[in-house]
């Protein structure tokens, strides 16, 4: 039987189902495999399934010119952490989870959309440091989003799904900018340029994959567009955001707040950014439901048991 090595403990469904046709590894450690454990995945296992934070860099290939592991069966729908083309150059086929994850994101921006407009974190934070002195009048007074305009940079499958959130059960106004048009069931405008959109919308939410195409494609510029009022999301990847560029801006109240559940260099996250009332900051929550991420375990096994049967893989990336 061809070995499997999960590079994190997954759902036992997902385990369960990875049996039936692996000797599975699961390796017990939460946090990203090392520089050798990543080398030495490629010589020990006919298959790896890895995620966020497992780098396999050029370097990585180039360094096991021969490697037993014939798939990478990434869970998780970002696989920029992947060099695809080194992978391919190298023999390895490389497959994602879309779908499984489109929904939940997309409830996570609304989470952050309406905890940032709302300034919900800075009201627990007080209230739980005993700091409330009761209602009043003037107290909290955020952005009122039900009927607002929304930016959307990407309209991709999460962007359309936050996009729907945002129009049916919001009555909000939608626009987007997304390299071609996308034809939906609900009024949405495309407009020709980031910056353009920034200075439309009361709400801008980045929903594009990562990668070095779209690495810091949020800076200066974009905030600079923004109107003071407006609020920013990020659910996509922490890179293509500028955080530098995102904490002048907050400080400087150019723009009312932000809401963020990933990061430029997650783990680490600025301690100007934590030290910011007027964020929402989220630890890379956007698939954290159990359901959710059991079906993206399932997906990403689908694509290693279509490997090793000789069928295309149903979600292969290269």
């Amino acid at each position: 039987m061809k070995t499997l090595l999960l590079t994190r403990p997954l759902p036992d469904p997902v385990i369960s189902k990875a049996q039936t046709g692996f000797a599975v590894t699961v390796r017990q450690e939460t946090t990203p495999l090392t520089a050798t454990e990543l080398r030495d995945s490629l010589r020990r296992y006919d298959a790896v399934l890895p995620t966020l934070g497992d780098i396999y860099s050029a370097d990585v290939f180039a360094d096991v010119p021969n490697p037993r592991a014939k798939v990478l069966a990434n869970f998780g729908v970002g696989y920029n952490h992947i060099d695809t083309n080194a992978a391919t150059k190298a023999g390895l086929r490389v497959s994602n989870t879309p779908g499984a994850v489109t929904d939940a994101t997309a409830d996570i921006a609304l989470t952050l959309m309406l905890m940032t407009c709302r300034r919900a974190g800075e009201g627990e934070r007080i209230l739980r440091a005993g700091n409330w002195q009761g209602w009043h009048p003037t107290q909290f007074l955020g952005l009122h989003m039900s009927g607002k305009t929304v930016g959307i940079v990407g309209m991709g499958r999460i962007g359309q799904a936050i996009a729907k959130r945002c129009h049916f059960g919001f009555g909000m106004t939608v626009k987007y900018v997304n390299r071609s048009v996308k034809p939906m069931d609900f009024p949405a405008q495309q407009v020709d340029n980031l910056n353009s959109l920034a200075g439309q919308v009361d709400i801008l939410v980045v929903a594009v994959p990562g990668g070095a195409d779209t690495t810091h494609l949020i800076g200066s510029s974009v905030f600079d567009a923004m109107s003071p009022t407006a609020i920013f999301i990020n659910i996509a990847r922490g890179e293509i955001v500028d955080e530098q560029a995102l904490i002048a801006a907050l400080q400087s109240n150019s723009i009312a707040g932000a809401g963020l559940d990933v990061y430029e260099f997650e783990p680490d996250v600025p301690t100007a950014l934590m030290a910011l009332e007027n964020t929402t900051l989220l630890p890379h929550l956007g698939t954290a439901a159990l359901e959710v991420r059991t079906d993206m375990g399932l997906m990403a096994v689908d694509n290693l048991l279509a490997f090793d049967q000789g069928l295309a893989l149903p979600n292969g990336v290269n």
